[in-house]
This record gives structure tokens, sequence and C-alpha cells, in this order.
């Protein structure tokens, strides 16, 4: 399938085997847009590691100075005596069986899934259909907890959960193409600097291997990768 008129006028404002800035590329993301909506603007970082040996799995949170501008919906496992500090905390789903029983069906019509520690030999059976989706609680990413309250405020307020891919990429979103470029940079940085200071002792050569910012449909714009990890 050739590229459309408008992939072909934004690519075109990119120069060629021309690496920018974050800051530049922040700038530039809203001229190479090639939708009518407020896409999402993403990160692609690609990390030299081997996303098969458990330590240089990559995997972590972030939370972003100024979110995603999406409001995410979140669903609440846990037992009754959590049910009323979860709903006032903002949880979207509140429950245990019933969704238990909606989610082997097939039912994922959220975006994070809470869980409280004292559940999770219940839901682990889950695995087969949240795995995939990337929506199985778990404590690395802090979605495995007793503080209910604590772990929605944070999912609410942009706290995003990230992990290296079998190529060894991370795609995690950081704002949509409505956001100022400075705000588009602080979350990039924020992502970034996370990132880099996780890189485990055993991964050799280049750790930050290349990094591109695109919004949903638009041509990805090359980040100069010295630049990034350098004001990480």
């Amino acid at each position: 399938m050739g590229l459309t008129k408008n992939r072909k006028a934004a690519a075109a404002k990119l120069k060629d085997n021309t690496f920018y800035s974050v800051a530049d590329a922040a700038g530039l993301i809203k001229e190479v847009n090639c939708t009518k909506f407020d896409s999402s603007v993403d990160l692609h970082i690609r990390l030299g590691v081997d996303p098969r040996k458990a330590d240089q799995a990559i995997r972590g949170t972030v939370t972003l100075p100024h979110g995603t501008g999406k409001t995410k919906s979140v669903l609440v496992l846990c037992t009754p005596d959590k049910e009323e500090e979860a709903k006032a905390a903002g949880a979207d789903y509140v429950g245990l069986d019933e969704f238990v029983t909606k989610i082997e069906k097939g039912w994922t019509d959220v975006d994070v899934i809470v869980a409280t520690p004292s559940v999770m030999p219940k839901i682990g059976r889950l695995g087969r259909v949240l795995g995939p989706r990337n929506l199985m609680p778990n404590p690395k990413t802090g979605t495995v907890t007793n503080d209910v309250a604590g772990a929605i405020g944070d999912i609410k307020g942009g706290k995003i959960a990230f992990k290296v891919d079998k190529a060894g990429i991370i795609h995690a979103s950081i704002g949509r193409v409505s956001f100022k470029p400075e705000m588009l940079l602080e979350n990039s940085m924020e992502l970034i600097s996370t990132i880099v200071r996780m890189k485990p002792s055993s991964a050799k050569g280049t750790y930050l291997k290349s990094v591109s910012m695109a919004s949903t449909m638009s041509p990805g714009i090359k980040i100069d990768t010295k630049s990034a990890a350098a004001n990480a």
C-alpha cells in the first residue's frame, strides 16, 4: 500500500538521515501529524539488552509530569473490605468473583487492573487472558498492593508501566499531539531518564540503540541517542 498524500507531505518536513534532539522532536511532532483527531504521541526506544535474560528484561513504571492525556479506566480486584476504599479513590470497576468470571470469558475492557495480594491466588489463572494484553497485576508495576487508593491515585495521575518486548524495544505513550512541546519534552525525558537508570550491569555495548517519537500514523522522528542520554 502506497503512502497517502498527507503522509507524504508530513514525511517531507523531516530531513533525510537527520537525528533530532528530544526538544526539537517535541516541537516537530504536531507538524508531521497526519490525523484530524488528538493523536497519541509515543516513544519507541530500542535497547541493547537481551530480553531472554531475566536481569535484562527491563520492566518498570514512571509517573509522567503531565500524564498521557488519557483518563485510564481501572479495575480493582479485591476482597469486600477494600471495596469502599477503591471506589472512594476513583476505581471504575471494583469486585472479584464476577470480574474473574467475565475475564475468563474474554472481557478486558479496562486499561489497568489493580489487585490486593490476598486475591492473587484466585486470579493467577487469568494470566493466559491478561498476560498478552499487559493487564496482569504485578508487584513490579505497583499493581499488586494493599495500598489500593495510592495505586489508583498514581495511575489516574499519569503513572504508566513499560516493558521491553522480545525485540528489545520499549513502546510507551508520552502524551497527545495537543500537548505543548515542553510538556512532551518533560514527559519524554522522565521516561528516558528512568530507563537509563535501569541499565543492567550485565548489558554490554550501546544501551540506547535508537529512539524515535511518533504520533498515530505519522512518520517517526529519529532522536539523537547521545544527546538524549546526556540529558537524562
